[in-house]
């Protein structure tokens, strides 16, 4: 008697900067062993350090554009003039198998990955989950304590992080961080498909953020 295979999931993770997404996206791979990073094709050079496969899959510039040609990848954007992608086929390859993928995206990469998937070609399904700041005062503390901004560079990031906000409604799921262990708990229960709320949540968080 033979028994279907069970599926992997891809885990799409995004937030503002200062919200700690990449705090809870890295505890989860620790936590869950079947649980992987997606790794991302980029024009840029290795850094020290850098371990080709482990860190990023390094291809030359024609390469790249080789496989934004023949469409190997969900999204691919250009920043500072370096290229980076995610593979449909890599992520295939590790869900078939029954592996959990993770991806530290932007909001922008997650729409283009939401687009991709919606056709049904790659046969995945994505989970779409948004990390939020307790407050946006508490989000400009925490930009302010982590990196040296100018008072310039600061409003642009508040900014861009109120636009990233904005769109929390369009994910399955939404995170407050305001406290590593309760966020984690709350992510650790999407990850084992135990928690079950999509709008509701966000539609009495708005306010909090001044939507």
């Amino acid at each position: 008697m033979s028994s279907e295979h069970k599926k992997g999931s891809v885990f799409v993770v995004s937030g503002p900067s200062g919200a700690g997404k990449s705090t809870l996206a890295k505890k989860a791979v620790e936590f869950f062993p079947d649980l992987t990073f997606s790794i991302s094709y980029t024009t840029r050079k290795p850094r020290a350090g850098d371990v080709d496969g482990v860190d990023y899959h390094f291809v030359s510039a024609e390469e790249f554009d080789k496989m934004v040609e023949s469409g190997a990848f969900l999204e691919y954007a250009t920043v500072h003039g370096k290229s980076y992608g995610t593979s449909g086929v890599e992520l295939s390859k590790v869900i078939d198998r029954g592996g959990n993928v993770i991806l530290d995206i932007d909001v922008q990469g997650a729409a283009l990955i939401r687009n991709a998937l919606s056709t049904g070609e790659h046969g995945m399904d994505a989970v779409f989950i948004f990390v939020l700041p307790p407050s946006i005062e508490e989000c400009r503390e925490r930009l302010k304590k982590r990196a040296n901004l100018s008072e310039d560079e600061l409003s642009k990031r508040m900014k861009t992080a109120v636009e990233e906000i904005k769109r929390a409604e369009e994910y399955d799921f939404v995170i407050v961080n305001d406290g590593l262990n309760e966020a984690f708990c709350e992510f650790q229960a999407v990850i084992e498909g135990k928690k079950s709320e999509t709008k509701e949540k966000w539609a009495g968080l708005k306010g909090r953020y001044g939507l």
